[in-house]
């Protein structure tokens, strides 16, 4: 399914929102405003953080309700909803509908359509930041939501050649895994039971759980297993520098912040938005600019 952008809204204000839980340090509200005023537009970012507002995760069909009937144009979706979303819209895009996660909702002529904008965001954020890395063996730890839109650039976009997935909830990576099996080759895609044992075969890791976040602080796996040889991804961004980033770094990996994963999605979500094409270097300075104040 294709669809046409919304036509520029320059006569008029354009609601946005993030939905998630402990969002307040997120420097998405920045990026959009930012390019928002430096197009004319006028437009104001909202952020809906379950945790700060009190709210159970119940609530959500209500909030999409609400910020739908005020005239939304649309919403970001983060942890722990991108796939909690999904019975709660009307149409998905192709990219949505594969990966089976949601991390952004235009509203348009009175429906919900779903859309992913982690995948490209991610490959474009890897293949700038990490370029000539060695991607025989790649393990992934995580497989919600982001996990989902990550694997999936690994092996298609990045190129990685086979895929090792952990989570501690097993029917979520047997899910994960039967997905990309589908779509990419059983071959190219494993579960393990030990994440430890996997690094030691891995040339990099990637982390797409949300444990290194301000709210959820420490490490996915013992530091212990990192090399100096590995590569680390992060797809976190508050803080920007994870423990598992710098305890990477302290060892000489190669490492990857959340940032052009972040950027990347923004600007892709900024378009559906407001039917304007977004400054994509100029975001990146934005996000820059918010992390140095």
């Amino acid at each position: 399914m294709v669809l046409s952008p919304p036509a520029p809204q320059r006569d008029r204000r354009i609601l946005v929102g993030l939905v998630g839980r402990g969002i307040l340090e997120s420097r998405t509200p920045w990026m959009h405003e930012q390019e928002g005023d430096a197009q004319g537009l006028r437009l104001l970012y909202s952020l809906f953080d379950f945790t700060h507002r009190g709210w159970a995760d119940e609530d959500l069909p209500k909030l999409l309700d609400a910020v739908q009937m005020a005239g939304f144009a649309g919403l970001n979706i983060t942890f722990p909803f991108k796939q909690a979303v999904l019975p709660l819209l009307d149409e998905l895009s192709e990219g949505a509908r594969a990966i089976g996660a949601v991390n952004t909702i235009a509203f348009r002529d009175g429906k919900r359509i779903g859309h992913n904008t982690d995948v490209s965001g991610f490959a474009q954020g890897f293949l700038d930041g990490l370029p000539g890395v060695p991607l025989g063996r790649v393990l992934q730890l995580g497989c919600g939501g982001a996990g989902s839109a990550t694997a999936h650039a690994l092996l298609s976009t990045i190129g990685v050649e086979h895929l090792d997935l952990f989570d501690t909830d097993k029917a979520r990576v047997q899910a994960l895994r039967d997905q990309l099996a589908n779509a990419y080759g059983a071959e190219r895609v494993s579960i393990v039971e030990d994440a430890i044992q996997a690094a030691g075969k891995a040339d990099g890791i990637v982390n797409a759980t949300p444990i290194g976040m301000t709210k959820l602080p420490g490490t996915p796996i013992d530091v212990a297993a990192l090399k100096p040889d590995h590569w680390v991804a992060e797809i976190i961004y508050f803080p920007l520098e994870t423990q598992l980033l710098a305890a990477a770094r302290a060892l000489g990996c190669r490492t990857l912040t959340g940032q052009g994963m972040a950027v990347g999605q923004a600007a892709d979500a900024f378009a559906l938005f407001t039917g304007q094409a977004p400054d994509r270097a100029r975001m990146a300075e934005s996000f820059g600019a918010f992390a140095a104040g």
